[in-house]
């Protein structure tokens, strides 16, 4: 033994490397009654899933009286999706970490049509494309020529809706990268709200290819 507290400095250890499984930094004091890492990793899990129940909880707000940061025609100069596929209106918010979107669901959206004829909702799958579109202007945002390239899905995990979003709602996307983006991919958490709700999230992943 090289100190006087080495054990005790191995059990201190233990515990930072158990509690950096919850994915967060904390900020906060610990203190630690007899750890160990099966009671470490335990605590670490049950902290985990309050910060997720927290974070998905919180409503962002944004003041849509602003002027966007990109408008729609901005928009499509870095999307190639045309209406009646594109599903972002505007966005708010834009970082090399971060992208926040909109879109105004109006009753002339051609799916009202037939989902659901007297009782239009609003398709989850075109949510999440919506959000994934907020991804894709994230990372097609990183590269100088992003009218060559063209964004694929690769995979989508967690999916759950919350709320229907009907005509007449304004669904905010928040798109967080997990991990930073690489070789055109780009692995994030998206989030949609309407009404001051959590109407929609997912964990997806996508990457961008160059137009051959």
């Amino acid at each position: 033994m090289h100190w006087a507290n080495e054990a005790a400095r191995h059990k201190l250890l233990d515990v930072i490397g158990d509690l950096a499984l919850v994915g967060t930094r904390i900020r906060g004091k610990v203190i630690a009654n007899k750890p160990g890492h099966l009671v470490n990793t335990q605590f670490a899990k049950m902290l985990s899933k309050i910060i997720k129940a927290e974070k998905r909880n919180y409503v962002p707000q944004y003041d849509l009286n602003l002027p966007p940061l990109l408008d729609i025609h901005q928009i499509m100069d870095i999307l190639p999706h045309r209406p009646p596929f594109l599903l972002v209106d505007r966005v708010i918010e834009l970082s090399d970490k971060h992208v926040v979107g909109m879109k105004n669901v109006t009753m002339n959206e051609g799916f009202f049509v037939g989902h659901f004829p007297g009782s239009p909702v609003m398709p989850g799958v075109l949510i999440v494309e919506a959000m994934a579109q907020c991804g894709g202007i994230l990372v097609l945002s990183t590269v100088p020529d992003p009218e060559n390239y063209l964004t694929y899905f690769m995979k989508m995990d967690n999916v759950k809706f919350k709320q229907k979003v009907l005509p007449g709602d304004t669904l905010i996307f928040k798109a967080d990268l997990i991990t930073p983006i690489r070789r055109g991919i780009c692995h994030m958490q998206a989030y949609a709200y309407a009404n001051g709700k959590l109407v929609a999230e997912a964990e997806l992943m996508a990457q961008i290819s160059k137009i051959k």
